[in-house]
């Protein structure tokens, strides 16, 4: 029964995942028509401002290409770090974003915008209270202070004036950034799962590690895993990102999965080699 329950389950996680990757192309496919029928408006207008929400920040830009910023809490420090990048298509938006929630921004963005016209308010400067900038034109760094907000989470370090001083706050700082390097790796493969999704479903588990004490394996659902740490005899489960960085480089991670799709996919890392060499079995199950 089990075993039967696990297979229907298997089944229904594939198929949404081929749904999801459907429903995002063809989402994608409609923004890009929607962009480009609007092209030549989105340039003239400067690009526009279409979420304004601290945290959340959404432009476009006049060559079409989107900016994100999003702002993070994390848990175990109690830090907040902000974080802006560069969207160049609309098919990587909508892995983003909820595809109705962009439309519906572009709509709010151009009434308030024509609000603002019709009222005689300035198009082209922020609001000097510092008050949403939606329908405003895009504007290459949308909040001020970005050196001040950077300075802010960078961590105090005492001033000192004898060398066990000085000892203690670098020992302190060493295990403040080993901590932020963590953090960051962390992010790097929760990053990583997020892009791969739409993949995972299609091509099943991937083995990465697999020896007496480690196991590592990239599955429908992301990376998982479990590790015999060194002095201990029992497991330890891995299945988050903050874990699985406490064990291993994502670097490597990354690396030796590259090697276990090769070596399980023949051909993926030399296409040609594979389309010459290869016995055709790959090509009649894709």
């Amino acid at each position: 029964m089990d075993r039967q329950r696990n297979d229907l389950l298997g089944e229904m996680a594939r198929n949404a995942a081929m749904e999801r990757s459907e429903f995002l192309v063809r989402s994608g496919e409609q923004l890009d028509r929607f962009l480009r029928d609007h092209a030549d408006r989105i340039h003239e207008l400067g690009g526009l401002t279409l979420i304004d929400d601290d945290p959340d920040y959404l432009a476009i830009a006049p060559d079409g290409s989107f900016r994100s910023r999003s702002r993070i809490y994390n848990d175990a420090t109690g830090e907040w770090s902000s974080e802006t990048e560069v969207i160049e298509t609309a098919g990587e938006l909508v892995e983003l974003y909820n595809p109705a929630d962009v439309f519906g921004a572009f709509a709010d963005a151009a009434r308030e915008g024509a609000w603002t016209e019709a009222e005689g308010e300035p198009g082209n400067e922020a609001d000097p209270d510092g008050g949403s900038r939606i329908g405003m034109p895009f504007v290459e760094d949308p909040y001020v202070g970005a050196a001040d907000s950077w300075a802010a989470g960078q961590p105090e370090v005492p001033v000192v004036d004898d060398r066990t001083s000085a000892a203690t706050a670098l020992y302190e700082l060493a295990l403040d950034f080993q901590e932020r390097s963590q953090q960051a790796e962390a992010g790097l493969i929760e990053q990583f799962e997020n892009a791969a999704s739409p993949l995972l479903g299609r091509v099943g588990v991937v083995v990465v590690v697999d020896d007496l004490d480690e196991h590592l394996e990239l599955a429908p659902h992301g990376f998982r895993g479990r590790v015999i740490p060194e002095g201990e005899t029992g497991w330890t489960d891995l299945d988050r990102p903050e874990q699985i960085v406490r064990f291993y480089d994502p670097t490597d991670v990354f690396g030796d999965l590259a090697d276990a799709i090769a070596d399980a996919f023949p051909g993926v890392a030399h296409p040609d080699e594979g389309a010459e060499g290869g016995d055709g079995e790959d090509d009649g199950e894709a």
